[in-house]
């Protein structure tokens, strides 16, 4: 018989049985969550969003932060996550690039680093040693986190504006995030920000991106690219609370693919433009301490 006799065949078959109504051939119909669109969604135009970026960073001279630090390291290759005990950590920021960050175990010092925006030092005094170095990395090490330079952190904590020479568009995107607690779905419409840099007359390179929501029109995601355009920090800013700095996340995820590492800072307080001395930012080495120099 052939191709198409068979299928008229077949078809003349069913027919009747659909026809019939034979449980065989019953839809069934299942009941699927219905997203829930949040009650405002505002609108914003590019420059608009870069304006109220630029205002924001422009507003801050100084902050200073107290978190609980969650550090996990993973070795991909080995099929390994080590999760490192939680920290107290104290963080001081002065524009343009001044950053310090000490981290305390049950009071006691476990770290402490400064960075001036050139070069950074860091005190680990369990170990007696101090590691200083360029906060360019020239020559890539073997040791993943002895790649990690300040600047990452200074990226997360304060989201900067634009620079003049900085181009960029905005998109937009809805995303459906599930509630498995409450077994919701919510639809969470947003406008993508992407910044750009000229790396040649015929070839722009991504800074960063970053995304804000729409209902409230606070940014919950940065990336952060490095010269050659490849990804470096991955951030994201949740529960937004109000501190005495006004409103602000209060738990930081920061992701660095490259080096395997992630910090989760839970924020306990924030303020903004109080007095930083530049003594503030002085890190003093133990007599005796090991001096490593990374480059």
């Amino acid at each position: 018989m052939k191709l198409h006799a068979r299928i008229a065949c077949a078809a003349a078959l069913a027919f009747p049985l659909l026809l019939s109504g034979c449980s065989y051939f019953i839809p069934t119909k299942r009941h699927l969550p219905v997203p829930k669109a949040p009650a405002i969604v505002q609108t914003a135009t590019p420059d608009q969003l870069v304006e109220q970026l630029n205002q924001r960073w422009q507003a801050i001279q100084t902050l200073t932060a107290t978190v609980e630090v969650y550090a996990t390291e993973t070795k991909s290759a080995e099929g390994v996550a080590i999760d490192i005990p939680s920290c107290r950590g104290y963080i001081l920021m002065r524009k343009p690039k001044m950053l310090r960050v000490l981290g305390t175990y049950f009071g006691v010092k476990i770290f402490d680093m400064a960075s001036d925006g050139n070069h950074f030092t860091l005190v680990i005094p369990s170990k007696n040693l101090a590691i200083q170095g360029s906060n360019t990395v020239t020559e890539k090490s073997a040791n993943p986190l002895e790649n990690l330079r300040p600047d990452f952190f200074l990226d997360a904590i304060a989201l900067r504006g634009l620079d003049p020479d900085d181009e960029y568009m905005v998109a937009s995107d809805t995303e459906t995030v599930a509630d498995a607690a409450n077994k919701h779905l919510y639809i969470e419409p947003e406008y993508i920000l992407s910044v750009m840099r000229h790396k040649s007359a015929h070839e722009n390179v991504p800074v960063r991106t970053v995304t804000f929501h729409r209902d409230d029109m606070l940014p919950y995601e940065q990336y952060v690219y490095n010269a050659d355009g490849v990804l470096e920090t991955q951030i994201f800013y949740t529960n937004y609370t109000t501190f005495s700095a006004g409103k602000y996340p209060a738990k930081v995820t920061i992701k660095r693919p490259q080096e395997g590492v992630q910090l989760v800072l839970n924020v306990v307080r924030v303020e903004e433009n109080v007095d930083l001395p530049t003594s503030q930012f002085d890190v003093k080495i133990p007599d005796g301490a090991t001096i490593k120099i990374l480059k």
